[in-house]
């Protein structure tokens, strides 16, 4: 039965449970170069890592004991790493040594595995972020552009008209569209250029006109989509029979009032129709943005005659009621997403009227914090709805997902440097790893803001002036927590900085950008200089430098015309946030500069490209 059982098994597998000296002496002079049968070993005990270790140091080869007990190599069969129950460890040989993980312990090696990883997503992200537009199609918007040269070419009411030159760009000469207005207005008003326009509409969306309008940083967006709207308005309201009807009935009033003010006895007249139910909605994600729209709106009302009225987390609840309830009526709402949907909880009717829906800024209302809100307005209004308009710097890759699957006739209005920082705004990159900073990010801040106050007092008026032009720079940081370690930094360095994030209080954050988005000069007096200088108690003071430390929050649509600087001090997560944080500076034409700091684990290669598309006019994709 032995002899049955060994012929069976194969010829490697017996050779090596040959006899030991058969083994070592060959047969044959062609078997004297084989190797593989080296010294038999005996079996090791399960409780060690290998026989070596458990003989001690005294077995090992070279150091005594008798060469007859040496243990043996047993050699490797075809099956010689299956079922075993011990680790075969040579602790006699030197761990081989790593370069990357050497002098370091296994935690700080997983870590810098771990940031390697994080780096390569995050260069991953920085080119999949965008979703790409064709040169083709730039070209072709390109050679269109030339054929509309003033506000008078297009198809708007004479009031629209007078309002833009009168209210809107009072005071300037050369009065002349932009691109994205020269495009959005045409197609808006029914006449679109033929290169923009998709597959022919399906039946569900024939009763009502989907845009979307995408357009760099300080192109006048706002504009493009005003006009048309206010325009149609005011062609609604003159077709409306209910509205004529109670104008005649309030003409009549008035008269018998004998031309008493209508503020006085208004209230108890009957409602108007459209009270607490308006025809436009105009969404924007912050507070800020909402003063900033309304204002726009309320200077085309002076002429245009129509009502619009802001709602945001800066007014309280009996002036928004007194907004959206007032007797006179309303026609547009400008809103966050947040507060006109709790509204709309309470009072569906609110949006059983809206015929024209602006959402500004889609790349954020469409996000994670304010898609809900969001998407229960546009379910509230597409019954009634006749023109929706979505509006933003950026098409990410996500929203464009979004609009292919539930907007797929949206006719989209793309100007040729979509995705482009312009070539004014110059960036320059400050190595935070070299001397003298030696990856001290804090001190690269303060040392580039003192740079540029330095180099603007030099470029200052006659030496004897009393009052002193102050420079507003934006700095950017990546997370909440770091705004205010960056501005209370700065402070101590003699910088007056202001920090902006999502726990500062409305009432704060309009002050803080109250001076940045006006566009007049800025000054004080070096009486005033001299007691911010005792506020920050510091040994020196930058009187010429006025900084607000943020996260994105103010990096959305936010018209800072003043700013002409702008400081990343962490490198941005995506090119969505690199557009937008440089697009703070260089806005309507004018120049700009944009720094980087970049440490040591940051992705260089990433902040190289960015840097040559700017020099090169391209789209950051």
């Amino acid at each position: 039965m032995w002899k049955r059982a060994r012929e069976s098994v194969c010829l490697i597998c017996r050779s090596a449970s040959a006899p030991t000296r058969a083994l070592l002496e060959p047969a044959q002079p062609w078997q004297a170069h084989r190797t593989f049968a080296t010294r038999r070993q005996e079996r090791p005990s399960r409780m060690v890592l290998s026989d070596r270790v458990a003989r001690g140091p005294s077995s090992a080869p070279g150091r005594g004991g008798d060469a007859a007990k040496r243990p043996r190599n047993k050699p490797d069969g075809p099956f010689a790493g299956m079922n075993r129950t011990v680790a075969n460890i040579d602790r006699t040989r030197s761990p081989p040594k790593v370069a990357s993980t050497r002098g370091r312990d296994d935690g700080k090696a997983k870590d810098d595995k771990r940031g390697d990883k994080e780096r390569d997503f995050k260069a991953l992200k920085m080119q999949r972020a965008l979703s790409t537009v064709p040169y083709s199609l730039r070209q072709a918007v390109k050679t269109r552009l030339t054929e509309i040269e003033s506000f008078d070419q297009f198809d708007l009411r004479q009031e629209v008209k007078d309002a833009v030159k009168n209210e809107v760009l009072k005071g300037m000469t050369d009065i002349k569209p932009t691109p994205v207005q020269k495009l959005a207005i045409s197609a808006m008003l029914g006449n679109p250029i033929k290169e923009l326009r998709i597959r022919k509409k399906t039946k569900d969306a024939l009763q009502r006109e989907e845009f979307l309008l995408a357009a760099e940083t300080g192109s006048g967006k706002t504009l493009a989509y005003m006009l048309p709207t206010v325009h149609a308005l005011r062609t609604q309201e003159a077709e409306d029979e209910n509205v004529a009807r109670y104008n005649e009935r309030l003409q009549k009033e008035k008269e018998v009032r004998g031309g008493a003010p209508a503020s006085e006895w208004i209230e108890k007249f009957e409602p108007h129709p459209n009270t607490a139910r308006p025809r436009a909605i105009v969404l924007v994600p912050t507070a800020e943005l909402v003063e900033q729209v309304y204002k726009v709106a309320k200077s085309i009302s002076h002429v245009a005659k129509f009502k619009v009225r802001p709602i945001s987390a800066n007014y309280n609840p009996a002036k928004i009621q007194r907004n959206l309830y007032s007797h006179g009526g309303i026609d547009m709402i400008i809103s966050t997403p947040h507060i006109l949907a709790k509204i709309a909880e309470r009072d569906p009717n609110i949006l059983s009227r809206v015929c024209h829906l602006v959402i500004d800024e889609a790349d954020s209302l469409f996000d994670r914090s304010f898609s809900p809100e969001t998407g229960k307005i546009v379910d509230r209004s597409l019954p009634s709805l006749k023109q929706m308009v979505l509006c933003s710097a950026t098409i990410p890759r996500r929203l464009d997902n979004y609009l292919h699957a539930h907007f797929p006739n949206m006719q989209r209005i793309v100007t040729p440097n979509l995705h482009a920082i312009p070539r004014r705004v110059q960036l320059g990159v400050i190595d935070v790893s070299k001397d003298p900073y030696r990856n001290n990010k804090l001190l690269a801040c303060a040392d580039a803001i003192w740079s540029i106050g330095k180099d603007a007092s030099s470029h200052d008026g006659p030496a004897g002036s009393d009052e002193i032009d102050v420079k507003r720079i934006m700095v950017f940081v990546n997370e909440r927590d770091s705004t205010q370690e960056v501005t209370d930094y700065l402070i101590s360095k003699g910088i007056d900085a202001v920090a902006l994030h999502r726990d500062t209080s409305d009432q704060r954050q309009a002050e803080a950008l109250a001076t940045f988005t006006s566009n007049e000069p800025l000054k004080i007096t070096k009486e005033e200089s001299e007691k911010r200088a005792q506020l920050i108690k510091s040994r020196r003071h930058l009187p010429n430098t006025k900084v607000i430390v943020a996260t994105d929050l103010a990096s959305r649509g936010i018209d800072t015309l003043a700013v002409r600087h702008v400081v990343l001090y962490d490198v941005p997560h995506t090119t969505i946030d690199f557009i937008h944080r440089l697009g703070r500076a260089g806005r309507m034409g004018r120049r700009g500069r944009g720094i980087v700091l970049v440490g040591k684990n940051d992705r260089r290669d990433v902040v190289a490209e960015v840097k040559e598309s700017m020099y090169m006019g391209q789209a950051l994709i």
